[in-house]
């Protein structure tokens, strides 16, 4: 009798272990792929929004896809909380950006709010636009023909 007593100890210490070995498989899936993630140099949402190839079926969008609508490009060592969206759309960027790092969209329009407009050099069109003063927000709207 005293052996029957010790057999749901037994399973219950077996499931404990299925558990925790599926909880640090989990875990190294995730690390794994937030390690390959850092590797891979462009985080996904900004692949999506940066590599977007203009329709063949229009001349004029692919003449605008030469030349990004906007290109960001952080000049400090850190650049705080850096919107990119698409007006009433997708956002294709919100997240702080680092030295030397560069983003660019092709898209018609775009929404930008910088944080920090001091600490990143923000091109329209090909076009230079005047960087902010260290610490002031900016926020503007970009269109494919404007001229920034």
């Amino acid at each position: 009798m005293g052996r029957h007593s010790s057999d749901p100890m037994g399973l219950a210490r077996l499931t404990v272990a299925v558990l925790a070995a599926g909880a640090v498989v989990t875990l190294l899936v995730i690390g794994g792929r937030a390690l390959l993630g850092s590797f891979g140099g462009t985080p996904e949402s900004e692949r999506a929004g940066a590599a977007t190839p203009a329709p063949p079926s229009t001349a004029s969008r692919e003449a605008a896809a030469q030349v990004p609508t906007v290109r960001i490009e952080c000049v400090a060592a850190t650049c705080p909380t850096v919107t990119v969206r698409v007006p009433g759309g997708d956002v294709l960027q919100y997240r702080e950006m680092s030295g030397g790092e560069e983003v660019s969209y092709f898209e018609p329009e775009l929404d930008v709010v910088l944080s920090d407009a001091g600490t990143v050099r923000v091109t329209v069109n090909g076009e230079p636009r005047d960087q902010g003063e260290q610490g002031t927000r900016e926020a503007f709207t970009a269109k494919a023909d404007d001229k920034g």
